[in-house]
């Protein structure tokens, strides 16, 4: 009788262990056979975490060198508020002869961490593809919350506007790209944050000559006032008031709420299984941007969490539908 047990009890074992070899191995053999679609994750952070760890997938070289065709200059101050010097990174391929589009990435962190080096993978690669490419720092929850980061944000693309003579680039052709907060940042920029007709009462931030080309907005909030939001510890400590408090703040910080028809051609990519942000934040902008005709490209990636473009496969699938997008609306 325990001879039968134990048999039976290996045997179980033995099935559970080729199931789950059968479910690790399944996003690469699906992504295999469908090499034009987004790659399939594995829906929870720790089987993701388990496939690096195991060799099925690799993470992205977070700081790669610097080609010797690429110049970079570092530590350039576009603001200096309250004491505190806010600078940027800039990446220009030397054989560059006549202005090149920018690309300006913004990093996330939950409005309270990360480094303007997060993105070097995206800088450095797409500098090799002759874009001019950009990184900028802003005011972290430390130093104050919500709008301290959207006015840096805003003060830097002024920056950029004024500045493309002196480092080679088309003020014309901009396009912002962020992640996570940084995605949240990059869309209030582009659509016009605290535009006077949006808000009523608040400062109307001064028009001039030239509008973001395009943006990228990766798994980034997009409508604060939505039920998930209000009581996301992320977002509340952004805003520092409770929805209850400060209703006004949470609409006139969500970028969907500055959407019209001429805003610029708009990309997302978002996990479906993302937990910190939920796609429906996603699903919701992309409803928007077709109701009003605004060009935009949408990939769902399939069973992926937050951050999910760490992943090199995510990445360089991010990678190749950023650069087609851009091809189009920059080149």
């Amino acid at each position: 009788m325990k001879s039968k047990l134990l048999k039976r009890g290996l045997w179980g074992l033995l099935i559970i262990v080729i199931f789950g070899c059968l479910l690790m191995v399944t996003p690469r053999i699906w992504s295999a056979l469908n090499p034009n679609k987004p790659p399939l994750g594995y829906h929870f952070v720790a089987p993701a975490y388990l496939a690096i760890g195991i060799g099925l997938e690799e993470l992205v070289n977070k700081t790669p060198d610097i080609p010797e065709d690429i110049e970079e200059i570092k530590n350039i101050e576009y603001k200096r508020i309250d004491g505190k010097s806010l600078q940027l990174d800039i990446y220009i391929p030397k054989n560059i002869r006549k202005p090149a589009p920018l690309l300006v990435f913004i990093h996330g962190g939950g409005w309270k961490g990360g480094n303007r080096s997060d993105y070097l993978i995206y800088l450095v690669d797409f500098a090799k593809r002759g874009y001019i490419t950009a990184t900028v720092s802003y005011r972290l929850l430390e130093d104050a919350p919500y709008p301290a980061c959207a006015e840096d944000i805003t003060d830097a693309v002024r920056w950029f506007y004024s500045n493309g003579e002196k480092y080679g680039y088309d003020p014309d052709r901009i396009a912002l790209i962020g992640g996570s907060a940084g995605a949240h940042l990059a869309l209030l920029a582009s659509y016009g944050w605290k535009r006077s007709a949006v808000n009523g009462d608040t400062t109307e931030v001064p028009e001039n000559n030239h509008r973001i080309k395009a943006v990228v907005d990766i798994y980034g909030p997009v409508d604060l006032t939505t039920e998930y939001a209000r009581t996301q510890p992320l977002v509340t400590s952004f805003i520092a008031h409770s929805f209850e408090e400060a209703p006004e703040l949470y609409r006139e910080a969500s970028p969907i709420n500055y959407l019209d028809k001429n805003d610029p051609p708009t990309m997302i990519l978002h996990g479906t299984s993302d937990e910190l942000v939920p796609i429906s934040q996603s699903d919701l902008l992309k409803a928007r941007l077709d109701s009003l005709g605004v060009p935009n490209a949408y990939y769902r990636v399939p069973l992926w969490p937050h951050t999910m473009d760490i992943v090199k496969r995510v990445n360089d699938f991010s990678q190749l539908k950023m650069n087609d997008f851009f091809e189009k609306y920059l080149k």
